[in-house]
């Protein structure tokens, strides 16, 4: 039996919610920088090597709910079939990641206000961002890989995804978690959906067309007219 189902029983929350709430709450208090693991444990009442054994880094139990959130974006594109459009697919798996937000708007807004606060903070959660954004651009790209351009295409969009929702979201986190999260962002990524989805893309194997400009005589008849541009579309 694990230690969280074995805390579950007691009827005391699990060791890795503790951590995180005693992290939440000495925080405001003390300061993210001035707040050790020791710190942290000690209030849980549980021991470093429990700490270590949920959180690799004292950053980690920042953002405690992304790797999970991480492995349900990557497996619900995973899921999606070749039927799926694949713009609305990535708007989709976004919403995911409001969803983690909007489950506990209070811990979201703390968060929010304390990842403004430290810089260390701000580079650990862009990296985040980014590991999301790596996720739909994968996804798209092997949607897109029998497409000119299909990588390009699936950078752009996986970034315009990632842009539109975190400019809904913050919003939404600046208002203090008031108002309706869902339709904030859903509204910001029905952009991104008109923009891009839906438009058919050209196979890949079809080549622009050639666009030729012959000079000649006035006058020349149009037998010799004809010739020259054979010979320049390399048909004579």
């Amino acid at each position: 039996m694990s230690s969280e189902k074995a805390e579950a029983g007691t009827g005391k929350p699990p060791i890795r919610d503790a951590l995180v709430a005693a992290a939440y709450e000495l925080f405001p208090e003390r300061g993210y920088e001035q707040t050790t693991v020791d710190d942290i444990v000690a209030l849980a009442g549980v021991g470093r090597r429990s700490f270590f054994r949920y959180f690799p880094s004292k950053e980690d139990v920042v953002f405690p709910d992304h790797e999970r959130c991480l492995a349900d974006m990557t497996a619900f594109l995973a899921d999606g079939s070749d039927d799926d459009d694949p713009v609305r697919r990535v708007c989709d798996a976004a919403r995911l990641v409001l969803r983690m937000y909007a489950e506990n708007p209070a811990f979201s807004v703390q968060r929010y206000r304390l990842t403004k606060q430290v810089p260390g903070l701000r580079a650990y959660e862009l990296s985040v961002v980014w590991r999301y954004e790596r996720a739909l651009a994968e996804y798209l790209r092997r949607r897109f890989a029998a497409r000119r351009d299909g990588t390009l295409q699936a950078d752009v969009i996986a970034a315009a995804v990632v842009a539109a929702h975190n400019n809904a979201l913050r919003s939404w986190l600046r208002s203090d978690g008031q108002g309706d999260a869902g339709a904030t962002v859903g509204h910001a990524l029905d952009y991104v959906q008109s923009a891009f989805g839906g438009v058919p893309l050209p196979p890949a194997d079809e080549q622009p067309e050639d666009v030729v400009v012959v000079v000649s005589r006035r006058g020349a008849p149009l037998w010799r007219v004809v010739q020259e541009i054979e010979t320049t579309l390399g048909r004579g």
